[in-house]
């Protein structure tokens, strides 16, 4: 019999894979669902409302400009001490222009499929890849802890042919369920921008963005699975990559924040993986420092800004996925199974 095949088997059957990966896929049907019933789509009745709505709101300002004039000129020809509430001229106490106040402010939210969709990958990833390292941390986890590690030796002794056998069946199944959610992810939000927003303005540069996103998503997917098993492989436990994510995460990089905040050091940011994570999948993410000035031609001041590359980030992934997985693989030649 197969080993690929049966350890694939073994996780299609255990009953906490599939009641984690049916609650994330539900919690990604929820936000499908919650973004189509919060949005509308634009037509002309919402945009008639929207100019009266406005229109409204500059009548508005025209009366409270009025009154306050009013009560500036009362205060000045009474001689009351205003405490600066007002102007030395109460003539310049008016409306902003007409042309301000934009009836865009006033419509309804809508689903713009060009200028939204590409946000909705970055929880779609960070879902699944929630399910995928605590999957992959039980999976091999249990298989420690009850000892069925141990039994499987037995029948297969090549250790590390098992354990990477185990992985492998792992990111198949992991695959199986990413790749058919993300299609179902695309179509849903396509559906929800056809009914409720817009799908105008898509090229073939843009849908090719969208799918590279996509891709990257799936890598951080398979990437934190990976991650989780070895932890637990590591730990011969599934808490041990539970708690070593608890750790890292609460202790080390909410704790190193706030550190980091309370020093002042520049580009704090790009010390915590989070940062990393954001610019895999948006390409890059732009860090800036408001205690320093760049100098324009123009006599402003702008704030030094710092890019954190999706190449960066690859760089950080690999050599850490390359540390824990090798470091999993040492210990499991080395250590005494019995």
């Amino acid at each position: 019999m197969s080993l690929f095949r049966t350890e694939l088997r073994r996780l299609t059957k255990r009953r906490f894979t599939r009641y984690m990966t049916l609650l994330g896929l539900l919690v990604l049907v929820a936000i499908v669902v919650g973004v189509f019933f919060t949005n509308q789509k634009i037509g002309a009745d919402q945009l008639a409302r929207a100019e009266r709505q406005a229109d409204q709101q500059y009548q508005e300002q025209v009366r409270w400009s009025e009154q306050e004039r009013a009560a500036c000129e009362q205060a000045k020809a009474a001689g009351t001490a205003t405490d600066g509430r007002y102007p030395d001229d109460c003539s310049v106490i008016s409306p902003p222009p007409r042309d301000q106040i934009q009836a865009e402010w006033f419509l309804p939210s809508t689903f713009d499929f060009k200028k939204t969709f590409d946000e909705t990958l970055i929880p779609f990833a960070a879902i699944l890849a929630l399910v995928g390292f605590v999957v992959g941390a039980s999976f091999v986890g249990a298989e420690w802890s009850t000892g069925g590690m141990m039994n499987l030796l037995l029948w297969r002794p090549k250790r590390l042919t098992v354990l990477l056998t185990k992985l492998a069946a792992l990111l198949t199944g992991m695959l199986a369920v990413t790749l058919p959610a993300a299609v179902v992810w695309f179509a849903g939000f396509w559906a929800v921008a056809s009914f409720r927003g817009s799908t105008d303005k898509m090229t073939s540069g843009t849908w090719q963005s969208f799918v590279l996103t996509g891709v990257r998503g799936v890598v951080l997917v398979l990437v934190l699975t990976t991650i989780g098993f070895a932890l637990a492989s590591l730990g011969r436990h599934t808490a041990m990559a539970l708690g070593g994510v608890v750790a890292v995460m609460v202790v080390g990089q909410f704790g190193l924040g706030i550190l980091l905040a309370m020093a002042s050091v520049r580009w704090a940011e790009a010390w915590l993986l989070p940062t990393y994570a954001l610019a895999w999948m948006t390409k890059t993410v732009t860090l800036q420092d408001y205690q320093s000035c760049n100098a324009t031609y123009y006599g402003s001041c702008e704030p030094a800004t710092l890019d954190i590359t999706w190449q960066q980030s690859s760089v950080l992934f690999s050599v850490g996925l390359v540390v824990i997985l090798g470091a999993a693989l040492w210990v499991m030649r080395r250590r005494d199974i019995s």
